[in-house]
């Protein structure tokens, strides 16, 4: 077993049950697993036997963040000015024509520099909802975002994304990039058995996850449900994101989108969607008494112009809410610690002292973003719980006078640079702001030739 030391933490942000909040902590950790964890005094020893210690003099320590909904595969196509003015759906229509492009190449270095920036900035557990299948794109493009995952050391849970409605039937996406049901159940049949791991402290799952409303078939949302609970694996979408998808439902199918996707047995604790902008409070209140989860992705919903979520309601009823960035084309970056302070200071704006706190934010990103991925074993600091967390340095400049409420302040005040140090089920993966799996500096110049190559076609 290997045993690991993390001695003199100036604050030790635990967001357990109880809130704890240590001062001058340790963090004891066997296997990747938190053995012991409280601030040093007469009643706990200053060393244990371990075969790494770390010394984390002068630095706040917090849970993992959790990322509950990306599109790695965006990270390519950030920042295009043909598309800066649009909302979702022309920006989607614009972008499926490059996106029809995307193969394994691709896919290899968007995930490791998207999930590598992201775990630069406290990140260690990133939900990926890949749904676009190019005919020449390879069948294996899933496989190769866990290959990229385990290169870097982060904790990866993919999705078998789908679509089935291409524009001939009614859909956004162009015919090159949709298919047929039964290839979509049967890889995704491939990918659970393959990869998913339902034990303590995977390091692997799967979920089915067809895209939206407006770009997959009826069929196909009611036998990815049947298919993912005999499966035993979860379920995630896009929806209620904007006014458009509404008007969609209503008049394709007579429904606004919560009652269509409950009529394909869409709904449950099993289940969570991306956005949640456009419920009302009907809806909310379904969503809380049947454990259906929403993945919160503030800064995409306000370059899209989609709208602001109702998290605050959705938190008093007990909405299970997590945090995400969202695909990397409508954000434009792979930065929870961002996506935490825009969402403190949009909520703020729009529900003044109904708002989140700083420190609901936090909670929203680690206990929240594990609860509705259905981890029970990450999103907190505590004894039995994965080792999995950053630390920020506190004699940082730009953090003198912040930290008085540590809880809080990577909401209320936020870090822009990289963190001091991440660690992913108890091994470093982050150090002073360096990946340290995978060469930056290599897979940066490689990335920026898949780049180039993409949008030249």
């Amino acid at each position: 077993m290997k045993r690991t030391l993390i001695k003199n933490a100036k604050y030790i942000v635990t967001c357990d049950k109880n809130d704890n909040l240590y001062e001058n902590g340790f963090i004891y950790i066997g296997d990747g697993e938190i053995k012991k964890i409280g601030s040093i005094d007469s009643n706990n020893p200053k060393e244990f036997p371990a075969d790494e210690i770390i010394d984390a003099a002068n630095m706040i320590i917090y849970p993992g963040l959790i990322n509950t909904h990306h599109h790695l595969y965006q990270y390519f196509t950030r920042n295009l000015p043909q598309v800066q003015n649009m909302e979702l759906f022309d920006w989607l229509k614009t972008l499926y024509e490059i996106w029809k492009n995307i193969d394994a190449d691709v896919i290899r270095y968007s995930s490791l520099l998207g999930m590598g920036e992201l775990m630069k900035h406290g990140c260690t557990t990133c939900f990926d909802h890949h749904y676009v299948f190019p005919n020449q794109g390879g069948s294996q493009l899933i496989d190769t975002q866990f290959e990229a995952a385990s290169n870097l050391g982060i904790r990866m849970f993919a999705s078998r994304g789908s679509m089935d409605l291409s524009k001939k039937d009614g859909g956004l996406p162009p015919d090159s990039v949709v298919q047929s049901i039964d290839s979509i159940l049967k890889d995704s049949e491939r990918l659970v058995s393959k990869y998913h791991n339902p034990k303590k402290g995977s390091m692997r799952q799967v979920a089915l996850a067809p895209c939206s409303p407006f770009s997959v078939s009826s069929d196909l949302l009611k036998e990815s449900a049947i298919l993912a609970r005999s499966l035993g694996v979860r379920l995630h979408t896009h929806l209620a994101e904007t006014k458009d998808e509404e008007k969609y439902t209503l008049e394709r199918y007579g429904v606004r989108p919560l009652e269509y996707m409950e009529q394909l047995g869409w709904i449950g604790n099993d289940v969570w969607f991306a956005h949640g902008i456009h419920f009302n409070e009907e809806e909310l209140k379904l969503l809380a008494d049947t454990g259906t989860g929403v993945a919160h992705c503030p800064i995409s919903n306000m370059k899209l112009s989609s709208g602001i979520a109702q998290i605050p309601r959705m938190l008093e009823l007990g909405v299970p809410v997590g945090l995400a960035v969202d695909g990397s084309a409508s954000n434009d970056s792979s930065n929870l610690l961002e996506e935490m302070r825009v969402s403190y200071l949009l909520h703020r704006l729009n529900s003044s002292k109904h708002a989140p706190s700083g420190y609901d934010i936090l909670k929203i990103a680690t206990n929240g973003s594990a609860k509705i991925l259905g981890r029970s074993d990450i999103g907190q600091l505590s004894v039995g719980m994965m080792a999995d967390l950053f630390m920020v340095d506190s004699t940082k400049a730009e953090l003198v006078g912040a930290d008085y409420d540590t809880k809080s302040m990577l909401a209320t005040v936020g870090t822009k640079e990289p963190v001091a140090l991440t660690m992913v089920q108890g091994e470093v993966v982050v150090r002073d702001g360096i990946l340290q799996n995978v060469d930056e500096e290599k897979v940066a110049a490689e990335g920026r030739g898949v780049v180039k190559e993409l949008l030249s076609k």
